[in-house]
């Protein structure tokens, strides 16, 4: 959208120095104009940029995180993954969209470390956990990913985690054993929240991180794949939404005019 003002005078019309910013629906004018009328048209233009597209220089925010059976991704059995996809409101205000999870059954030939599986309480032959396989798991995440990288106008996503790299490498580990061509998350960049949740909170602990933030957290539910998203998401939502209403982002937005 665009916006033309001109001033009316008994010698014509003369433009003043203002726009409209999409991102806050908002006009931006000087700050002090005196006894003047003015008439205001607005243009839209197709092809504007979504908010989200906008905010992240074209990556969709994707929080994910995993639950496996040891530290190493080509060895050890992938046992549990959620994703929780972001949107924003009409302020530009950062927020849970939808989440998915699924139980997952340990590759062929995959390491399962005890120490591991006492520490996630995770029994990988447990009949009730109706885990799928890989490749199953990994299009219940990847499909609604892709169709939200889509709506948003965004080019690809990027994955945040709490300790994002460990995720990042088990996802894309999978993605490989199961020859996934539409692996939706960038190759190696990452958005981490433990790094983001000691600048702004002083505190690298998700649960720690979430009680400054002001964030429940029940360590009765952590470390179940689904639970340990929504948590980490709310604290990424929260930190950048925080940075947004100290005037951080309107910074970013001037140094574009």
């Amino acid at each position: 959208m665009g916006l033309v003002v001109q001033k009316l005078s008994a010698k014509g019309s003369s433009p003043l120095n203002c726009r409209f910013d999409p991102r806050s629906q908002a006009v931006r004018m000087p700050a002090v104009i005196y006894n003047l009328q003015v008439r205001i048209f607005v243009a839209h233009h197709h092809g504007s940029p979504n908010p989200m597209a906008d905010r992240f220089r074209g990556f969709l925010p994707v929080v994910v995180d995993v639950e496996t059976a040891g530290f190493n991704p080509r060895t050890d059995a992938l046992l549990e993954i959620a994703a929780v996809t972001l949107t924003m409101d009409e302020n530009g205000y950062l927020m849970i969209d939808q989440s998915y999870d699924a139980n997952v059954k340990p590759f062929p030939g995959a390491n399962l470390e005890p120490s591991a599986l006492a520490f996630t309480g995770i029994d990988p032959d447990d009949p009730a956990r109706n885990a799928v396989s890989e490749k199953e798991a990994l299009e219940t995440i990847f499909k609604p990913i892709r169709k939200s990288i889509k709506s948003h106008g965004c080019k690809r996503a990027v994955l945040v985690g709490h300790n994002a790299n460990f995720d990042h490498s088990f996802v894309s580990s999978a993605a490989e054993r199961c020859d996934s061509k539409r692996n939706p998350f960038h190759p190696f960049s990452t958005f981490d929240t433990v790094s983001l949740a000691g600048l702004a909170y002083g505190q690298t602990v998700l649960a720690k991180a979430c009680d400054i933030a002001g964030i429940d957290f029940d360590n009765e539910q952590a470390h179940s794949a689904l639970y340990d998203t929504m948590k980490t998401a709310e604290l990424f939502c929260a930190i950048v939404n925080r940075w947004k209403d100290m005037g951080g982002w309107d910074m970013v937005l001037d140094t574009r005019e």
